[in-house]
């Protein structure tokens, strides 16, 4: 049974409502089409908390990501978010992995040495769970990423790490906010969804169930729910009637088009962050329109991914690109391999008293829908560009 879990409060919501009218003074309201997404919203001083830090798969630039040791630390280091990727296993158990399949993270070679596909894959719903329970968890192996050569992340191939499940990862972080007096919310992504289909799986059903079990249902739970497919975004919050806050993950630049599409059946846009702080020339960044678009559309944005290892060519330091990131171009939150190196800054910040992008807009909805209430749905405020 779930146990431990916080929630902020519906006053505690009005509250903030109340203070972010106040402050930003800036909101203006517009007509648009019916259709369902969310049909209220809350309004958040981004002043007060900004960005949102997220720890990416856990406290993945100090341990092996996904491993609930990764979770705990991630717990520790005050991230607002901790991620959770999350692929099923045969027998439909919801695990928490970045990759559907198992070579470069474990040692499923020698344990299941035959078990591989024609590609020369092993795949994780072709095990299950008890299969995956014997497997260990090490950093990844594979060759070319930036900092591989640093000999600054956990060692490759030590550890005696285990895969886990999202409710197990869901136990740990309610049980965290118990212990520690403060609650991190979860981000949760469906993985491929389509690659599951093939397999005779459905990973965005699965995870709701245990999301529901551990009652994340609400836009007042501290959730957030995420997906690559757009399709599985429309399918969920549609067909699937999730009331989550939903984020949309985007490989491509979006077009001011797109972005209003989206703004229909999500409430917010995940990106890289060279998406938002473009090459720079003469150390001046490039800050695209992504986010003032997003935000006119009434969607936060999220970027991923931050690291101190690993920075952009032309970010002379993570100072620098958080500045960059955060206050000349306002994201939301930020996805960090170090979170606490975010955490820090933001707080930093904080005592100098200098201020943040006040726009902060997360769609709410009643537990009934608009047919089930018999109300229309409010049209969607949105910030002045």
């Amino acid at each position: 049974m779930p146990r431990f879990k916080t929630m902020r409060s519906r006053t505690n919501v009005r509250a903030f409502l109340l203070i972010a009218i106040v402050l930003t003074g800036c909101l203006t309201t517009v007509a648009s089409a019916f259709d369902d997404a969310p049909v209220g919203v809350v309004f958040m001083d981004q002043a007060i908390m900004q960005p949102i830090v997220i720890g990416h798969r856990g406290a993945s630039g100090y341990l092996p990501e996904h491993t609930t040791e990764s979770a705990a630390m991630a717990h520790a280091l005050d991230c607002d978010y901790i991620e959770q990727d999350c692929v099923l296993s045969r027998d439909g158990v919801p695990i928490v992995m970045h990759d559907i399949t198992l070579d470069d993270l474990t040692n499923v070679a020698t344990v299941f040495p035959d078990r591989k596909r024609s590609d020369g894959h092993w795949y994780v719903f072709d095990f299950t769970l008890a299969e995956l329970r014997l497997l260990r968890i090490t950093e990844r192996r594979s060759p070319g990423r930036a900092w591989k050569n640093k000999g600054q992340r956990f060692p490759l191939e030590q550890g005696h790490f285990k895969i886990s499940t999202l409710a197990e990862h869901l136990e740990l972080i309610q049980g965290l906010n118990l212990s520690r007096g403060r609650t991190a919310g979860v981000y949760v992504e469906v993985k491929e969804p389509q690659k599951h289909r093939e397999e005779g799986l459905d990973a965005s059903v699965e995870i709701l169930k245990v999301l529901q079990q551990y009652e994340y249902t609400t836009a007042d739970d501290p959730i957030f729910l995420q997906c690559f497919d757009e399709a599985e975004c429309r399918r969920i919050r549609h067909e699937l009637k999730c009331r989550l806050p939903l984020i949309y993950l985007m490989g491509k630049a979006p077009s001011k088009e797109q972005i209003a599409e989206a703004s229909t059946f999500c409430d917010g846009l995940g990106v890289m962050l060279t998406l938002v702080v473009a090459d720079a020339a003469d150390q001046q960044p490039v800050i695209t329109e992504l986010v003032r678009q997003a935000h006119s559309s009434g969607l936060q944005v999220h970027v991923w991914t931050f690291r101190t290892d690993a920075l952009p060519e032309f970010a002379a330091s993570g100072e620098q690109l958080l500045e960059w990131l955060a206050v000349d171009a306002g994201v939301d939150g930020i996805f960090a391999d170090q979170p606490d190196v975010v955490v820090s800054w933001r707080a930093q910040r904080a005592v100098q008293g200098k201020p943040g992008n006040q726009f902060r807009l997360l769609n709410d909805t009643p537990s009934a829908t608009p047919a089930e209430s018999g109300t229309a749905p409010k049209s969607r405020p949105v910030s002045n560009p």
